[in-house]
């Protein structure tokens, strides 16, 4: 449980940071601040996921609500217009937390109200329920008490905003303890059940609410929300007395509001049970775990995991990385089994996806080392499960025919070298993790041999030599050992750079890339090393000395002159500055393996469990539970990008079970060594 006080509840300031999140496992979401004061373009109580894990449309931005004792309103909401913050209803609260949903907690005219939100699993639905509680006997024993809510309506692409407009159809179809709104023909209607509270049809446009979040980015941060009721319930004041709840259910299906306990019980069921199934008895373990239950949704009848929240959909890159943390660590082998066959259907040319577009086109194959990432989570399947059978029965031909697609040449002029090293690049396309363009500028376009590209291309050929081996393929197990030692040998003829000590991030035809950067790490922690232990050592004090910080490793040393120290402004800057300098969390779990195995497990354990444990505040600084995207390069490295990112949290949560808590079999299980 994270509980945040009333201190932090009534700062403005502290509390607008500070934000929680809530998932379907579909692809949609609900989410907000503490105060349910909307920052974001991206908050909002239902955003659904039409056409899963995409397609996602906010329906529900909010509820306005308010207590009337006596004819006196309170509200409870909250809301940022131009110059004013409008109700304040957060002068009210007197807490929040995490338990294991957002629950918020205010105190009005000694009448305690607790406030929880939940989504449903599996449904485009999200259940909001309120108790009230007599704190005290009234000094009036005659009080009225009525609970006022109105929703507020977006019905828009989550990447927009919406305005008013003529267009929409405000009619609200009014049922036993039901409503429903449908404003735009080409959109779901939204269904409300309510506790047989009392229907008043308004039709009203709440205009100018300001999201400062986007304000910052440089985007459009102004929106009008549409008011299509409001219902009241009356609440009897001998009743308060044991305590009153008032269920409201939002969904793209008819439900009843009758169903909201049984809904709350199943998913508290739920959580539990992810939070037992945590594999190491440890308070950051079992947190990521949890955190790490939200990105794996539904695509199609398999499964796939969602990048990163609010914005992002399922990446082949930052699925393949992500898959281990969140499904091998956590014992949940038939959903990484699910993602694999999903993946593996989608295979072109010898390359993974990159991404899905959100309106659910075809993928997009523009990554060289998302297919790389693939042997590394087949090849962590294989550790993990021992499920062998699987493998050759449904992966080893798609891995045999990427491997021949590489050698021969793909997409973006991706193909092996004379010398055995994989060349990947052409102008104007980025292809890289480091994949940051805006318009034509490709920010850091690597155009050439990428030293974790070559770092993954070993490990593959290695992957695929002992599969071979183990289901008697004799000619193509001779034929990757013999491409993995000429790629050996080469890349440790050409990426060692004598004068810094440590390796060259790219090479090209022209020049050697001296640029000090994370990639290298991964040269050391893939299961399958190039690099001499001496070597590495080299590499990781290189590493700790320019790149690491308490948040995880920046993507460029502060001594370049193309360092920027803080991610922030329009899309030009903050792009400008993606990889040149801000700080990535989940390269943290390649630098805690990496050091592990370099120095030893005594004092790789030490660095790990110290490092994680000064991590942990993170959990409740950005979005509770959650760790994010990225920080700035420079202190006091603020939380940016994506509040809640996969990647962030499946290596932290890898890294925390293989390496900082392992147990003998976990570190086993690991498998990194130098050959």
């Amino acid at each position: 449980m994270i509980k945040l006080d009333q201190e932090i509840c009534s700062d403005l300031e502290a509390a607008q940071t500070r934000e929680w999140l809530e998932t379907n496992g579909l692809g949609g979401f609900a989410s907000s601040t503490i105060i349910g004061l909307n920052t974001r373009r991206y908050h909002g109580l239902l955003t659904a996921a039409t056409k899963p894990p995409v397609g996602r449309i906010v329906l529900l931005s909010k509820f306005e609500e308010a207590l009337i004792v006596d004819g006196k309103r309170y509200d409870l909401s909250a809301n940022q217009y131009p110059g004013t913050v409008h109700p304040q209803g957060f002068q009210l609260q007197t807490g929040f937390r995490l338990d294991p949903f957002p629950i918020f907690t205010y105190l009005v005219e000694g009448i305690e109200i607790e406030k929880s939100v939940f989504m449903v699993q599996g449904e485009n639905t999200t259940v909001v329920q309120y108790e009230f509680r007599q704190s005290k006997r009234p000094q009036a024993d005659s009080s009225r008490y009525t609970f006022e809510i109105r929703p507020l309506v977006a019905f828009r692409d989550y990447h927009s905003t919406t305005h008013e407009n003529s267009a929409l159809n405000s009619h609200v179809e009014i049922g036993d303890a039901r409503a429903s709104v449908a404003p735009y023909a080409d959109l779901p209607t939204l269904y409300f059940a309510h506790d047989a509270g009392e229907i008043e049809t308004h039709g009203d446009w709440y205009r100018n609410f300001e999201y400062r979040v986007e304000q910052e980015r440089g985007l459009d941060f102004h929106e009008d929300l549409f008011n299509p009721f409001a219902v009241t319930f009356a609440i009897d004041q001998t009743a308060l007395r044991s305590g009153v709840r008032i269920s409201i259910v939002a969904s793209t299906e008819r439900r009843d509001a009758k169903q909201a306990d049984t809904f709350r019980a199943a998913e508290i069921k739920r959580r539990e049970t992810i939070m037992h199934s945590a594999p190491r008895d440890n308070d950051v373990v079992r947190a990521l775990t949890v955190a790490a239950d939200q990105y794996i949704v539904a695509r199609s009848a398999q499964k796939t995991i969602i990048a990163g929240y609010h914005w992002f959909a399922d990446w082949g890159r930052d699925t393949m990385i992500a898959l281990p943390g969140l499904t091998l660590a956590t014992g949940r082998y038939d959903i990484a089994k699910s993602i694999l066959l999903e993946f593996a259907k989608h295979v072109d040319q010898g390359m993974l996806p990159n991404r899905f577009p959100d309106a659910g086109e075809t993928p997009e194959y523009n990554t060289v080392d998302a297919t790389l990432w693939f042997f590394e989570a087949v090849r962590a399947l294989a550790q993990h499960t021992k499920d062998h059978d699987f493998v050759r029965d449904n992966l080893y031909e798609v891995l045999r025919d990427i491997v021949d697609w590489h050698v021969r040449g793909t997409r973006y002029n991706i193909h092996v070298d004379s010398d055995g090293l994989l060349f990947s690049g052409e102008p104007g396309v980025q292809l890289t993790w480091m994949d940051a363009k805006v318009g034509d500028w490709v920010v850091t376009p690597r155009t050439g041999k990428a030293v974790e590209i070559q770092a993954l291309w070993y490990n593959a050929l290695r992957v695929m030599q002992g599969s071979a081996e183990k289901f008697g393929d004799e000619a193509n197990e001779k034929k990757y050992r013999t491409m993995a030692t000429c790629a050996r040998k080469s890349f440790n003829e050409l990426f060692w750079n004598e004068k810094i000590g440590c390796l060259y991030d790219v090479l090209s035809s022209d020049e050697r890339d001296a640029s000090i950067r994370p990639n290298q790490v991964l040269a050391i922690s893939l299961t399958n090393s190039m690099v001499s232990k001496a070597r590495a050592k080299s590499i990781l004090r290189v590493v700790e000395r320019e790149l690491l910080t308490p948040r995880g490793l920046r993507t460029l040393s502060p001594n370049d002159s193309r360092y920027i120290g803080r991610y922030e402004g329009d899309t030009r800057s903050r792009d400008g500055a993606y990889h040149q300098g801000t700080v990535w969390p989940w390269l943290m779990g390649s630098y805690i393996t990496a050091y592990v195995k370099t120095f030893g497990e005594n004092a790789g354990r030490g660095f790990a469990t110290k490092w994680l444990k000064n991590f942990d505040e993170h959990l409740t600084e950005a979005c509770l539970g959650q760790v994010s995207e990225i920080f700035d390069g420079d202190s006091p490295h603020t939380p940016r990008g994506c509040v809640a990112q996969a990647w962030s949290i499946a290596e932290l949560l890898r890294a925390a079970v293989e390496n900082a808590y392992a147990t003998e079999s976990a570190s086993g299980a690991a498998g990194a060594s130098f050959k």
